[in-house]
């Protein structure tokens, strides 16, 4: 306990650190487009940018129904979020078009927009990120990732095969302003991939689960924030419900869980503000309708900072169930 306390108190300092305000102020640090309102920003990383705090998932633009899409970016836009996540591989490219219909005709100037690649080697990495382009319709990335990397092994192989000499082509070439690395599975692949390109420290950004769970079992926030930290690389927060495991349906996924979170043990504010108590950049969030984004945005504009007994107290709230690692059924330590 003496140890989790003293790692998290190390952290409200940075958090506050990212913000363009104090966090206690973070709720009222906002800025303004010619859209409206623009959520709170924080500093994403040794970058020069600043994105909003909450950040638009395009895994759920990809699978959800065509209208529900557009509502859900217009939503998102409305609602002052000016940050977009997708990958080619969201709905075989699916996701992708939709940005370039909905959102990056009308809206590129206003948002930051970051991609991802599945592909294991240096011409699959190439053709996704041309195809990429093609899809959202621009001509350069905000961010451009190698995507799902998952055991320590497949870091090595993507390494051997190229990938990260495509990622630097592609900025040399102005085609990518930034490049990162994201991963769910496996802490320790994070920290291979760190491992691996410490001595030219090209990356700028780091994807990975970031959750009120994620603290007690296989932990991303304890193996690989500290270093992401020291790096001063901006953290992108995903899985922060743990994958909709804090809800008894989930019926994209086609199945229903016994054990959700919400609202047995906590409140999706309470998950969600801790979250942001953690020095990220920006939590990305799925949302397959209008009315979830809106939700979203609300839990945003209503943050301040938590403190930590408060953390502390909602991590002890879900140990027990955190440790049996079923929540997160998508780490994998067997592999």
């Amino acid at each position: 306990m003496n140890d989790r306390r003293t790692f998290l108190k190390s952290l409200a300092g940075l958090t506050a650190g990212l913000s363009l305000a104090p966090s206690t102020a973070l709720a009222k640090d906002y800025s303004s487009d010619r859209l409206g309102e623009v959520l709170p920003k924080r500093k994403l990383g040794r970058t020069d940018e600043f994105v909003t705090m909450l950040g638009t998932g395009g895994y759920h633009i990809g699978w959800t129904t065509e209208r529900d899409a557009q509502e859900v970016i217009e939503a998102a836009l409305e609602g002052g979020v000016r940050f977009f996540d997708t990958a080619e591989s969201y709905s075989a490219g699916r996701s992708e078009e939709r940005y370039g219909k909905y959102l990056t005709p009308k809206y590129r100037d206003l948002i930051f927009l970051m991609t991802k690649s599945t592909g294991r080697d240096a011409k699959t990495v190439r053709e996704h990120l041309e195809g990429s382009l093609r899809r959202l319709k621009v001509d350069q990335l905000d961010l451009f990732q190698v995507h799902a990397i998952s055991t320590p092994q497949d870091v090595d192989d993507r390494i051997s095969n190229g990938v990260l000499e495509v990622l630097l082509k592609a900025k040399q070439e102005g085609k990518v302003k930034y490049l990162g690395f994201t991963g769910h599975q496996n802490p320790f692949a994070h920290k291979h991939m760190l491992e691996r390109t410490a001595e030219n420290n090209m990356f700028d950004t780091v994807l990975m689960p970031v959750n009120v769970l994620d603290q007690t079992y296989f932990s991303f926030t304890q193996n690989v924030l500290p270093e992401a930290m020291e790096r001063n690389m901006g953290v992108l927060a995903i899985k922060s419900l743990a994958d909709g495991r804090f809800f008894a349906n989930k019926k994209e996924a086609g199945w229903t869980t016994e054990d959700p979170l919400i609202p047995n043990y906590l409140s999706i504010k309470e998950a969600m503000h801790f979250v942001w108590s953690l020095p990220v950049s920006v939590l990305i969030s799925g949302n397959e309708n209008a009315t979830y984004m809106r939700e979203k945005i609300a839990l945003a504009r209503s943050f301040s900072q938590l403190h930590e007994d408060e953390r502390l107290a909602l991590i002890e709230k879900v140990k027990e169930i955190a440790l049996s690692g079923k929540i997160e059924y998508f780490k994998q330590k067997d592999l």
